[in-house]
């Protein structure tokens, strides 16, 4: 178990103000007050619907024997006064824990779309390779072996449990961890003071303007990771083949860079001869270690760019090109993503989780491909509370993709949801999507599947996009048990597939 006295935590920041007893001696951290035990330091942090600083009382009562906040520290009290908690957090953070980035390597990657799936990848031909791995990301986090609770939905948590978990990692013999690193990760100082070895970009489009306000910053937050690398002489891995990822290369420019393209024949790692099928991928891999033909079992051509990506950071990882080869043949499914629901019924049923405008003409165009001669229909929402200028996009892409699309409830959170359905429905009718005919908008999401199966012919297939492996709804503050692929399931025995006689 760590400890450290309040001097020690804090002995590289003279700009900290300090009050009461710095030798107590703290032996865990919390910034939420309901999991404070007895011993603990509890860190105030403002945030967007609440302001820690208001569950100060509540954190001593329970046992917080020191505080670092901004203001309003008990009187008495032993505390740590910063201008910012957030920002001072990840310092203090690696100090409590024994700067663990430094004791194993750590991958980080990023994109607004299909880091999940390349994180995977990234882990299986690791592990394929005798090697030690453990994961921080959107579906799950892992030690080892050992799955842990993730039920923050953050893709990348807070910097305190990045600290705590690569300690984790790193008492648990993991030689490499993976993280899942986000813009706001980036932006919100959740990833500050992890050394990264390797850093990925799959692409940077349209996501998160909520927060980033314009592409550039959104894109800038991304570059924070490709500047960390530089600094420590990392490697970066960029796909050629997108703009924004293109962008990173101008902040990676201290780093070693492999580049990675479907497109470019630059690049150091290509794919030759894709051949495209219903069931998987097959292409010449090309890299500078030699070539292998990879046969693919993850369908469509972005999944392709994921495992060229995947590829260049096992390559920078010195795995073997013959093991990134075996392994990319045994590619398991990520939850959630092109998860086909099968009861017998004379229609497809896909469960994915995208929810971008990029993402979901991807699928969308996927899904048309492998499904030419019925109608597409296509059940989708957008977020509460997140980028705004993105909901009338989703609606026209999947006005314009599929033949039927069903508007529904997403994640509402603190916004209405029929506010947030009527501006993705805009960009439907803008262009000539009729309500009633092309479109339809169903608030409750349960219902909106169920509407979407009454419609479908034999032949037809229904995309359920925007959940994927998710467990919950956010509505304000409450989460409300969710499971998409179930309720398909449930919605499917209904109509009277999947049971006997």
């Amino acid at each position: 178990m760590p400890s450290a006295t309040l001097t020690e935590l804090v002995s590289n920041h003279p700009e900290l103000r300090l009050s009461g007893d710095l030798t107590t001696r703290v032996t865990g951290m919390q910034y939420d007050s309901r999991l404070i035990a007895p011993g603990d330091l509890f860190v105030a942090i403002p945030g967007g619907h609440f302001d820690g600083h208001a569950f100060i009382s509540d954190a001593v009562a329970r046992g917080a024997v020191a505080v670092m906040a901004e203001r309003d520290a008990p009187e008495g009290l032993p505390a740590i006064l910063a201008a910012d908690t957030r920002q001072t957090l990840p310092p203090v953070a690696a100090t409590f824990f024994g700067r663990p980035s430094l004791e194993l390597g750590v991958i980080g990657i990023t994109g607004t779309d299909g880091k999940t799936t390349t994180s995977y990848l990234v882990d299986a031909i690791l592990r394929d390779g005798e090697l030690e791995t453990g994961m921080v990301g959107t579906v799950s986090v892992r030690i080892a072996g050992s799955i842990v609770d993730h039920e923050t939905r953050q893709t990348t948590p807070e910097s305190l449990d990045v600290q705590r978990y690569l300690r984790q990692m790193v008492d648990a013999d993991v030689q490499w961890a993976i993280l899942e690193a986000t813009s706001h990760g980036l932006d919100l100082h959740r990833l500050d003071e992890v050394r990264f070895a390797i850093g990925a970009v799959t692409n940077v489009t349209h996501e998160h303007l909520e927060h980033h306000k314009t592409i550039e910053s959104y894109r800038r937050a991304k570059g924070i990771l490709f500047e960390r690398l530089s600094a420590s002489g990392g490697t970066a891995v960029v796909n050629l083949d997108d703009e924004g990822a293109r962008e990173m290369l101008k902040y990676a420019c201290g780093s070693n860079v492999l580049t990675y393209s479907v497109l470019d024949p630059v690049a150091d790692i290509r794919a030759a001869d894709i051949v495209l099928g219903v069931s998987g991928s097959r292409f010449e891999l090309v890299t500078p270690q030699g070539s292998a033909w990879i046969d693919l079992p993850l369908v469509g051509g972005f999944n392709v760019a994921n495992a060229l990506c995947a590829a260049g950071v096992a390559i920078a990882a010195a795995v073997p090109l013959q093991t990134i080869a075996d392994s990319l043949a045994c590619a398991s499914p990520v939850p959630g993503r092109m998860a086909r629901i099968d009861l017998g019924q004379p229609f497809t049923v896909i469960v994915d989780y995208a929810h971008t405008p990029e993402s979901l003409t991807k699928v969308l165009q996927l899904l048309r491909s492998l499904n030419p001669d019925g109608r597409l229909l296509a059940v989708s929402g957008s977020a509460g509370d997140r980028d705004t200028t993105k909901r009338p996009l989703q609606g026209e892409v999947s006005a314009k993709l599929a033949d039927v699309s069903v508007f529904t409830t997403e994640d509402p959170r603190f916004e209405d949801p029929d506010i947030i359905i009527d501006e993705i429905a805009a960009g439907a009718a803008r262009v000539g999507a009729r309500r009633g005919y092309e479109y339809h908008c169903v608030t409750d999401r349960r219902e909106a599947i169920r509407l979407a199966l009454s419609l479908a012919r034999p032949g037809d297939c229904i995309l359920l996009a925007g959940k994927g492996h998710e467990r919950s709804i956010i509505w304000g503050h409450e989460k409300r048990p969710w499971d998409e692929a179930g309720v398909a399931r449930e919605l499917l025995t209904e109509l009277g597939f999947g049971v006997r006689g």
